[in-house]
């Protein structure tokens, strides 16, 4: 009696082994936790690189002739200029250095009937270019700068009666400006720069007086520009 009833608990001991092992087969396994997606970081713009581009703003200030008789005192100069632009950044952080040059088109002119000049005299710059360094802090996609070099341009000077003359120079500039990344390699900007061509020496065969007159020609510059970046 006692070993059949020990044969009935294994097998019912063995039964539900067999069961709980089933059991445990059919259960799916759990699934694993979703892993959830990583936030996606834009990449750090960087500014190195070649570009060019064009510019487009207008110009104003002063312009004086004097010779041994006297002076017309200042007086004002003003107009359009519209050029292209080439350059070249370096980043390393966030300075940017940078060497730029651009060459436009300018019609920045303005007469007097002044002092000397009772008769009507007119200055006029008709091409302006600089080649500047420029020194920018990049926050990523945003870079103010300043910048500093060379001017050169035309200087005409011309008296009514008179043939006039006219003499390119060479000067020096500085200014500053804001630079912004946009789409598609293409970069925006506002720029200011000063610009002093110092003078020319119109003698008195093309320009009248008493003797040779020295025309003085400087301007403020206020531009937008737009550059493609390689």
């Amino acid at each position: 009696m006692k070993r059949v009833l020990f044969a009935t608990v294994g097998v019912l001991v063995i039964a539900l082994a067999g069961a709980a092992s089933a059991a445990d087969l059919s259960r799916k396994p759990a699934a694993m936790p979703a892993k959830a997606p990583a936030a996606y970081v834009l990449p750090v713009y960087s500014w190195t690189g070649l570009y060019f581009g064009i510019n487009a703003g207008g110009g104003w200030g002063d312009s004086r002739w004097s010779n041994s008789a006297g002076t017309t005192g200042d007086f004002d100069v003003s107009g359009g200029l519209i050029g292209g632009t080439l350059g070249y950044n370096w980043q390393s952080g966030p300075a940017v250095f940078g060497i730029e040059g651009d060459l436009a088109w300018s019609n920045i002119n303005g007469s007097t009937s002044n002092g000397i000049c009772a008769s009507g005299c007119k200055t006029e710059n008709s091409w302006l270019g600089t080649t500047r360094g420029r020194l920018g802090y990049a926050v990523d996609r945003v870079m103010p700068y300043v910048t500093a070099g060379a001017a050169f341009g035309d200087i005409k000077a011309r008296r009514t009666g008179f043939a006039g003359d006219s003499d390119t120079k060479v000067g020096w500039t500085a200014g500053a400006g804001l630079e912004v990344a946009l789409p598609n390699n293409w970069t925006g900007k506002a720029e200011y720069l000063y610009a002093d061509l110092g003078d020319i020496s119109c003698s008195t065969a093309n320009c009248g007086g008493a003797g040779p007159t020295k025309v003085e020609f400087n301007a403020h510059i206020l531009r937008g520009g737009l550059n493609y970046r390689f």
